[in-house]
């Protein structure tokens, strides 16, 4: 009995440096979808080039992307993955034997260990270790859910797990890392305060030393060395910059109130 089909779904912005290496990590799959949205390098161009279909659609955040990606994707089961990940050959045997196998397991669903490489450092602590992310799934029991960034699978099904990492490579400088706090701490505080929540003093006061102390006592960051160590700072500052932003927004919204309220007094 042949495995059914396996699409792979990849969402991409500005990935030319990474495209190229992650659709070859997957290119035994059936099929490889990559949804960008409107990249200004020659991300496209390279997926095509490795054999991927390409769709572009306008930015609405992590979780709609990814959505759509798999929407547009035509296997029964979905291998979710981003740019700057790679499936080893591993893991890529294990995977085709969990769907060569499918029809005699029980799981719909399966996470995989994420091995995660910091500014060149291969990271066995901090929290980032064990880092089991869902990400293989059958299409019809697994949907992202609609965060704009820190998206999940929502799974409907029962739920395994595969023994083989992926590899992530997720931070090349720290400039890379400073840059993409900016965007996800402002993508973070806009969905902190669409929900409604307000700003309280005492979560940047609290929960920055806090994630600091858990990343580099609790989970044990100081064995990670120097970059354990800039991992649990860095982590501290991004929690801190996501509550000075929604602070931000909380006044914003609070003067343009007090604006609208007096326009309608007089």
């Amino acid at each position: 009995m042949s495995a059914p089909k396996l699409s792979v779904v990849i969402i991409t912005k500005n990935e030319e440096q990474n495209i190229i290496d992650c659709v070859r990590s997957v290119s035994w799959a059936d099929e490889i979808i990559v949804v960008d949205s409107n990249s200004a390098d020659n991300t496209v161009k390279r997926a095509e080039q490795e054999g991927a279909v390409t769709h572009q659609i306008e930015w609405q955040g992590f979780g709609h992307a990814k959505q759509t990606a798999v929407n547009y994707a035509t296997g029964e089961w979905i291998l979710s993955l981003d740019a700057d990940e790679r499936i080893t050959p591993d893991l890529a045997k294990e995977i085709k034997h969990i769907l060569k196998s499918s029809q005699n397991t029980q799981c719909d669903c399966y996470k995989i260990p994420r091995l995660t490489n910091f500014v060149g450092a291969w990271i066995h602590h901090s929290g980032w270790r064990p880092d089991f992310v869902l990400r293989l799934f059958r299409k019809t029991h697994g949907k992202f859910s609609e965060a704009t960034v820190h998206e999940t699978v929502i799974s409907s099904g029962t739920v395994g797990q595969l023994k083989n990492d992926i590899l992530h490579y997720s931070y090349k400088s720290i400039e890379d890392y400073l840059e993409r706090l900016n965007r996800y701490t402002t993508l973070a505080a806009q969905e902190m305060s669409n929900s409604g929540m307000r700003f309280r003093l005492w979560r940047p006061l609290i929960k920055p030393p806090a994630i600091f102390i858990k990343r580099y006592i609790l989970k044990l960051g100081v064995l990670d060395g120097w970059a354990g160590f800039q991992i649990a700072f860095l982590s501290s500052v991004y929690v801190f910059v996501k509550y000075a932003k929604l602070w931000r927004l909380s006044h914003q919204k609070t003067i343009d109130q007090q604006s609208a309220s007096d326009g309608a007094n007089q």
